[in-house]
């Protein structure tokens, strides 16, 4: 056999293609026996994933029996990866097993691969949220969504549970884009595993899985500025929320896609999302009680109804104040003390009570990592829009210029922009001809 192409690194010893449980197994199809072998041989689970671009996990768990390779694309990849001549597997034979190098053969399911996909979705975001973008996205919360109607579910549950639990500690300075297409990769992966009968508890967890991985890419859509975007998979959320019958988790949602409204000009709207949250919680001291009267307050004071506003905050404290450890990690789950300082910055700044608004962004800001970009440049709009209750407009819209001009060209748009905007928009005209109200209009316009 001649192999001008480099060496695979998870290339099989020679003497392991002559031996006969080897060649049964790779008759057979059976890939337990033949990445059991190989790992025996010193051939790692990582090499084989390096070369054949299978998960290690996966590859660990087929090994033991747990799982197995039908996809014929995915075969022709194992066989490329531990130099498996063609004939040993029924396959043509390999473009390595002469001395004419060609292309790796692709099926018509190739784009379904999780690692395809995953190049897909961050090759089209790299250009922004264009229409290509959108529908790629819209195209697989609809597969999925259509696959919860159906009375079946998933199998790599476990990995998919761990993803979900990953993502939930947020950004950690990953531009928003490659995020939505690392999780919008891994969120597709459930429609095959909601598309066979499974018992009745695993159906519930992975509904609960699918509730908050499209919880969370509705919030990356949202930080983004995708609104529309942004509603629609809040509501695939919810959908798997309420078959899971998670409560708190359907109340996160909801608490969640409030703040869709509450960002974007329609704090009534939000206060009806918030006050729908707030009754799927209940009256336990819960991380989703917190976060949907928090979001209320806010919705509330935006929308002058400065009464309930109050209330509002008076009950998120009293929530924060009793809630355990566990939920006050600091996830987006969860509802830790710099998340709540978060909203009340937003909603004691609408107040005007410029003082304890400012207590709270000192504190956000202190308990909020460098990388929180997003986080820290909204506390301090926040802070200028003080500045400007306080009676000194140019001094806010030069603090707010100065965040905005130092924000990455990803944070440009959005949530941010839009904050920004709404102080802008706050200004009396008398003060739109100076020079510092002008820059910021700029910069906003730019």
């Amino acid at each position: 056999m001649v192999d001008d192409l480099p060496p695979s690194p998870a290339q099989v010893p020679p003497r392991l293609l002559h031996d006969p449980a080897f060649l049964t197994a790779a008759r057979k199809r059976d890939f337990a026996t033949l990445f059991a072998m190989a790992h025996r041989h010193g051939v790692s689970y990582y090499r084989i994933s390096e070369a054949s671009g299978i998960k290690p996990d996966r590859i660990s768990r087929i090994a033991q029996g747990q799982g197995t390779v039908t996809a014929l694309d995915t075969i022709i990849r194992v066989a490329d990866a531990l130099r498996i001549p063609g004939a040993q597997l029924g396959l043509a034979a390999r473009p390595w097993e002469n001395s004419t190098p060609q292309p790796r053969l692709e099926s018509d399911d190739d784009g379904d691969d999780p690692m395809n996909r995953r190049q897909m979705l961050r090759g089209a975001l790299a250009a922004g949220l264009t229409g290509t973008a959108l529908t790629a996205l819209a195209d697989t919360r609809q597969s999925l969504d259509l696959a919860l109607a159906a009375d079946t579910e998933p199998a790599d549950l476990t990995d998919l549970e761990a993803a979900a639990e990953t993502y939930g500690y947020g950004y950690h300075g990953q531009p928003p884009r490659q995020v939505l297409a690392d999780l919008v990769t891994d969120f597709a992966e459930l429609k095959p595993l909601l598309s066979t009968p499974q018992p009745v508890a695993t159906r519930i967890r992975a509904c609960r899985t699918a509730g908050q991985m499209a919880g969370m890419t509705a919030i990356v859509l949202h930080d983004l500025g995708a609104r529309k975007a942004s509603r629609e998979w809040f509501t695939t959320a919810a959908k798997a929320a309420r078959e899971s019958g998670d409560m708190q988790l359907l109340a996160w949602i909801w608490g969640r896609e409030a703040m869709v409204p509450l960002n974007y000009g329609a704090p009534q709207a939000a206060s009806i999302l918030a006050e729908r949250a707030r009754r799927a919680a209940g009256d336990r001291p819960t991380a989703a009680a917190t976060l949907a009267a928090a979001v209320a307050a806010r919705a509330y004071a935006l929308s002058h109804q400065d009464e309930q506003a109050r209330d509002a905050l008076k009950a998120a404290d009293a929530y924060m104040e009793r809630l355990d450890a566990g939920a006050r990690a600091d996830t987006w789950f969860t509802h830790g003390e710099q998340k709540h300082h978060v909203h009340l910055s937003h909603a004691l700044t609408a107040l005007g009570d410029t003082a304890r608004a400012r207590e709270s962004q000192a504190r956000a800001l202190e308990l909020s990592a460098p990388t929180s970009t997003m986080t820290r440049s909204l506390l301090l709009v926040d802070a200028a829009a003080c500045t400007h209750h306080d009676g000194d407009t140019e001094e806010a819209c030069r603090r707010t210029t100065a965040v905005i001009a130092g924000l990455p060209d990803a944070y440009r748009t959005g949530l941010v922009h839009r904050r920004a905007l709404d102080l802008y928009r706050a200004i009396p005209a008398q003060h739109h001809h100076e020079a510092a109200v002008r820059e910021l209009r700029d910069v906003l316009t730019a």
